[in-house]
Order: structure tokens, then sequence, then C-alpha cells
């Protein structure tokens, strides 16, 4: 199912659960937004990256757990060109091991199914902006608990000491503008910080870079 391509401006959202009931409902909560505009709908994984490739949408909110090809896969081969959309996966439960791979497969962030309507709409236009972390403290959580099961990964290609502040913000979930207030640079030296980072790590955006660090073992557990 899907609609006319929406004017400039709008975020648009491709919704796939294998639940109609739930994409119905997902659709609803993000109707009544003017940014906002849901462009298709689908089924399962195969069917996401199909209507992804021929929708384009900004955003795909991403159950993990369906049949056939599952959200983990189809998050993979969204993200796998480096310019596909950001999926934000939406869950039952935030501890599933299924969302942190997800996560590691190129997901932006995650979202459970019983958040509010006001904080699904705002996990949709922050994961599309990109410009800070979703829901930081949880993804931090995850991202713990997941590298902790795992052998430490090798070590962070070498950052300068800057941008090595910077991936330390970032994992804090600080926004450019926090981080540029913290560092008492301005927004656009922050901007280009990041993007070194992020192109040093070989990752698409903030989440990927945190899960990075914590894996590695370049940010360690309570610290901040």
């Amino acid at each position: 199912m899907s609609t006319p391509t929406p004017p400039d401006g709008t975020i648009t959202v491709l919704v796939a659960d294998d639940e109609r009931l739930v994409r119905t409902g997902l659709r609803a909560v993000l109707a009544g937004e003017l940014d906002l505009r849901v462009v298709g709908e689908a089924a399962d994984g195969a069917e996401a990256v199909a209507l992804a490739a021929e929708l384009r949408p900004d955003v795909v909110l991403m159950d993990v757990r369906m049949p056939g090809t599952d959200g983990i896969e189809a998050t993979a081969r969204l993200t796998a060109g480096g310019d596909g959309p950001k999926v934000l996966v939406v869950t039952t439960f935030e501890n599933d091991d299924h969302v942190y791979e997800a996560l590691r497969a190129g997901a932006s962030g995650f979202l459970l199914k019983r958040a509010r309507a006001e904080e699904m709409v705002q996990a949709v236009r922050l994961v599309a902006r990109g410009e800070s972390l979703l829901f930081p403290d949880a993804l931090r959580e995850l991202a713990l608990l997941g590298a902790g099961s795992r052998t430490p990964t090798a070590p962070l290609p070498r950052l300068t000491e800057r941008e090595g502040e910077v991936l330390r913000l970032i994992a804090e979930g600080l926004t450019n503008g926090e981080i540029a207030e913290r560092l008492v640079v301005s927004v656009e030296t922050t901007k280009s910080h990041v993007g070194s980072v992020l192109a040093k790590l070989g990752v698409r955006d903030r989440t990927q870079a945190v899960i990075a660090a914590y894996e590695s073992g370049f940010v360690r557990p309570g610290s901040r």
C-alpha cells in the first residue's frame, strides 16, 4: 500500500510489521503530524527492502521479529550501501537481543511499541535529523550488555584528542549544539569533528559510532 510522494521538507516513513493492527496504529500516530507522512507499509523484511527501493523513504519503522526475512536482515540490506533510509526499530522488549543485533546491523535507534504517541513522533524526527542519539541511556545499556557478551573488537582507528572527546560526548547523547557548548567551539566546528569521527570509524551515524566505541572498549562501562 503506498501514497503519493509528499512535498519537500516532509519526513517520509515506511512502516514494516507483520501485524496489520500494529501498522495501522503506527500510521495513525504519524498521520496527525504535518511534517511526517507514511508512504508505504510492509508485512515482512523482504517487502520492506523492496518498497524502500521503490519509495525511498527517509525513515523505516522496523519490527525486528517478522517471519521470513526478519528486521535484522532487512536493516542490514537497507543500510549496506550507506545512502539508504534511517531505520528505527520498533520492539516490544527493550532488552531483546534482536534489538541490539538490529542496531549493529545499521539501525539508528529503537523505540518500544508501548511508547506514547509524542515519543514516537519525536523519535522519527530525531532519527531523520541524525544530530543526536535517541534515548542515549537505553542505547548505552543495550550496548554495554551486548559488548559484555562478546569478545572485544579491534581498537578504533586512531582519533585525535579532540575527536576522542567528541566521541565520548556523542556517547553521552549530547547534540551538536551541546557538544559545541561543552568544548567552547562553534557548532560548525563540532559538525566537522563529528563528520571526521564517523568517517574514521567507517560508520553512517552516531548510533553506530557509539556501538563501536563500547565494543572496542574506547568508552567503558560507567564512564560519562
